[in-house]
């Protein structure tokens, strides 16, 4: 019985993978992943949470293996969307890297510009910044979209600031950040947000920046 459950619940997760491969939105959420090949239940989607960060601002590696600072380098004052992969998860991760592609897609010229995207790894110690850029060619990231690497004790300092470091990393919380880097104003969203909730968060955080300068 437990090894026909652990067939259904594989069978359940490729089936969310295939449905956004062709574009359907993501009905279920994942609160955490679990064991070697992401086994998680499926619960319903949630409303976005405010978020209280702790931003760490670490010399962490990006997928070229140039040396960033997290805070001052890469979000600087713009506009963020981030998550938390690891390259070789065969469920979770492709799924939330494909939902960021249909959000990369949807701001088109933001990103890079106004808008930061970024992925920062939970497992430093495999993800070097071939094994990251090779991902996200997969994924096709275009400009604008940074991944993140580096010595397991900085990457894990950020990640605790962040709110997703586990201990072990394959437990990590599946979560899309989405923030202000100027304002600090973030919201954090579990499991598997649509891209378009994501984009509507994106496009209230440049329409309070508007109102703040009397524009």
């Amino acid at each position: 019985m437990a090894d026909e459950k652990r067939v259904m619940r594989r069978a359940y997760l490729r089936s969310r993978v295939l449905a956004l491969a062709v574009g359907l939105l993501v009905a279920g959420s994942v609160a955490a992943h679990k064991d070697h090949d992401h086994e998680a239940a499926a619960q319903p989607v949630q409303a976005a949470e405010s978020a209280e960060l702790d931003l760490r601002d670490r010399t962490l590696l990006d997928q070229n293996g140039r040396e960033v600072r997290f805070v001052s380098d890469v979000l600087g004052d713009k506009i963020v969307v981030m998550d938390f992969v690891f390259t070789h998860c065969t469920n979770v991760c492709p799924i939330l890297s494909a939902v960021l592609k249909q959000v990369q897609r949807s701001l088109g010229e933001r990103v890079g510009d106004e808008v930061a995207m970024v992925s920062v790894t939970v497992d430093p110690v495999r993800d070097t910044p071939q094994r990251l850029k090779a991902y996200a060619a997969k994924h096709r990231a275009g400009p604008g979209w940074t991944w993140l690497t580096g010595p397991k004790p900085t990457v894990d300092d950020v990640l605790i600031g962040l709110g997703a470091y586990s201990v072990n990393f394959e437990d990590h919380p599946s979560m899309v950040l989405v923030g202000d880097a100027r304002s600090g104003q973030w919201s954090r969203f579990f499991g598997f947000p649509s891209p378009e909730r994501i984009v509507e968060q994106v496009n209230k955080l440049q329409a309070a920046r508007k109102v703040a300068a009397g524009g």
